[in-house]
């Protein structure tokens, strides 16, 4: 169990810190110091590098959860609101982050390799999006995953 809880919570930490970082530190001042041109290439490259931890967190975060959560409440009906909307959430912020993956963030791959800077715009602005709306989930999930047994 303590395995399980380490590796969830070190799980939640790099994604929904990552988003945080991405999105409330970098993205204004990249946006405010570079020229599309340098901006564009920057966010495909960082947004690849901490892909690879998120397929590692979309990973670990639902296979430690449903684990800790059939053991602790003996099946899903036993499981206490706060457990059944940390699922929810966490499940909806794994198929977001599916799309954002195979969609936008491909698309704007295959923009910056054709030089379409106007597309790869575009579908950066989707995936900044995306991700505000994932970092609220992933805030929310990490409230109620810290003071769910206080409710």
């Amino acid at each position: 169990m303590r395995l399980a809880i380490a590796l969830h919570i070190l799980s939640a930490i790099v994604w929904v810190g990552g988003m945080f970082f991405a999105y409330v530190c970098l993205r204004p001042i990249a946006g405010s110091l570079l020229e599309v041109p340098q901006r564009l290439p920057l966010w495909s490259q960082v947004l690849g590098r901490f892909f690879h931890w998120v397929w590692l967190a979309v990973i670990l975060l639902p296979t430690t959860g449903f684990w800790m959560a059939f053991k602790l409440f003996n099946g899903i009906s036993n499981w206490p609101l706060t457990i059944q909307l940390m699922m929810g959430f966490g499940i909806l912020m794994v198929l977001l982050f599916f799309h954002l993956f195979f969609a936008p963030y491909r698309r704007l791959e295959k923009a910056l390799a054709n030089a379409d800077l106007k597309e790869a715009g575009r579908q950066l602005g989707q995936i900044r999006l995306i991700v505000a709306v994932n970092l609220t989930l992933g805030l929310l999930v990490s409230i109620l995953g810290s003071t769910g047994r206080y409710l």
